[in-house]
């Protein structure tokens, strides 16, 4: 994902109830992506889709799980390649651990934590035709994905296989831009396994996402004020899978 230059950068979230417009979604369709005359539009949408993961994040605190919330920029920029097609707020390890982590990688490696996607990270968004959330391990967050791989080399696919599963359908495994699928509630151990000997740390997105369909015309429920509420209740639902996945110190595959 995108995100700001620096938390200083961040909007405000939205204050009261989180309800999307046919205008949050219209704003980030192909013939207005990369008009800037829209970006004011836009930076509404990002400061209701910020409101939902701050929501999330004090949610999950509540669980013992400290997380930081950044949102991705509204304007087009080099960093989206000049076009806004997706709105994101992405849940990070939390300040503590993300410095702890980089006193293990060192400066080189471990100097860039405060962004993003240089962690695993949840995250809540939206695009032109759908509502998503999910758990993301970018390339750059190649650690995490490593921690993971080690995870399941040390301990079987059964235990990475039940926190996937666990989550059901529409829930869904993916890798990078691959066209392949693999849906949770019912992965196998031979699935599992294929899509492990492809995945590799650094050079591709594993991601855990679900998908909530609002193409125009039919956009129904995600207009309604449900909506924002769903999103961020089925985004902590991954939190267990969160903390499976990612580097931690209670969860140390990389360097334990």
């Amino acid at each position: 994902m995108s995100d700001a230059p620096s938390p200083a950068a961040e909007p405000s979230p939205a204050r009261g109830t989180v309800t999307f417009a046919e205008g949050d979604f219209h704003a980030l369709s192909a013939a207005l992506a990369a008009d800037p005359q829209f970006n004011n539009r836009r930076l509404e949408t990002r400061r209701k889709i910020l409101a939902l993961g701050k929501i999330a994040a004090r949610e999950a605190g509540r669980h013992g799980q400290i997380l930081d919330c950044r949102s991705s920029l509204h304007h087009p920029h080099p960093l989206n390649g000049m076009r806004v097609t997706r709105i994101r707020a992405a849940l990070f390890r939390g300040k503590g651990e993300r410095r702890r982590l980089a006193g293990i990688l060192g400066a080189e490696l471990g100097g860039d934590l405060a962004s993003a996607h240089r962690n695993g990270h949840l995250f809540l968004s939206i695009e032109a035709e759908a509502l998503e959330a999910g758990l993301s391990l970018h390339p750059e967050a190649w650690y995490d994905g490593q921690n993971l791989v080690n995870r399941v080399q040390r301990e079987g696919i059964g235990p990475w296989r039940a926190e996937l599963n666990s989550l059901g359908v529409p829930w869904r495994l993916q890798m990078h831009d691959w066209k392949g699928r693999w849906d949770c509630g019912a992965l196998t151990t031979e699935a599992l396994e294929e899509y492990l000997s492809y995945y590799r740390p650094g050079d591709h997105r594993l991601a855990v996402s679900r998908r909530w369909p609002a193409p125009p015309g039919a956009r129904g429920a995600a207009l309604g004020p449900a909506a924002g509420e769903e999103i961020v209740a089925e985004a902590l639902r991954l939190l267990p899978l969160y903390r499976f996945t990612v580097w931690s110190a209670a969860s140390d595959f990389l360097f334990g």
